[in-house]
């Protein structure tokens, strides 16, 4: 467990410092071995983990990712018929119609949000796992990493699988509904980002990406 005791942390040079980022404590780097977790001794928030495996998982998960955002965004999520007429939408059928409509700015933030964003996530993950593979293009991984770290923020699949489910709820009940195979791909899509998080370490990839071979995994 890191050490918070001030008269320790006033001599210590900056990088063996770490900051809480749930309470802001500031204590002591703690060196963690593999499988061992370092937790904030004031909240309990996980601060490191060190796993024994990163790079041929993000891997794995990453390429994964790859291969199901072409479906997820370009199928069918439902299909939808009404008064003997039916039609197939998918998630750029309607940055289509949005932009169609006359409603450019609210098709630009969601080709955004739930297309181009999440796919420059993927890539910087990808681009940052090759990095710590071969140790080589360590400062582009770093730079790409910073970048995917300011994406998180507007990267909001979720936000838009809550918005498919909602409204085919509310179509239900005017219209007969069924689930294409993209709606399956985009949630499978989300798990395997949300895997991802978990696999990719923060602090493991800053230490790989820092010439840390141990980091690695």
């Amino acid at each position: 467990m890191p050490t918070n005791d001030p008269v320790a942390l006033y001599n210590l040079p900056i990088d063996q410092l770490v900051a809480c980022p749930e309470c802001d404590l500031l204590m002591r780097r703690a060196a963690v071995r593999h499988g061992q977790v370092a937790e904030c001794p004031r909240c309990g928030y996980e601060l490191f983990r060190l796993r024994h495996a990163v790079v041929r998982p993000g891997l794995a998960l990453v390429l994964t990712a790859l291969l199901l955002y072409f479906p997820a965004n370009f199928l069918p999520i439902m299909r939808l018929s009404l008064l003997g007429r039916s039609s197939s939408d998918t998630i750029w059928s309607g940055v289509l119609g949005l932009f169609q409509t006359g409603m450019q700015g609210i098709a630009v933030l969601v080709f955004l949000c739930s297309m181009a964003v999440p796919l420059l996530k993927l890539l910087c993950q990808l681009v940052v796992l090759t990095s710590m593979a071969t140790g080589r293009g360590r400062a582009l991984g770093m730079l790409l990493y910073r970048a995917y770290h300011h994406l998180r923020e507007w990267g909001m699949l979720e936000v838009y699988l809550l918005g498919i489910l909602v409204a085919m709820i509310k179509l239900r009940d005017m219209a007969e509904l069924s689930i294409g195979v993209g709606l399956g791909c985009f949630i499978a899509l989300l798990l395997v980002q949300v895997w991802l998080e978990l696999v990719m370490s923060p602090q493991q990839v800053w230490q790989a990406l820092a010439g840390d071979a141990d980091a690695r995994g």
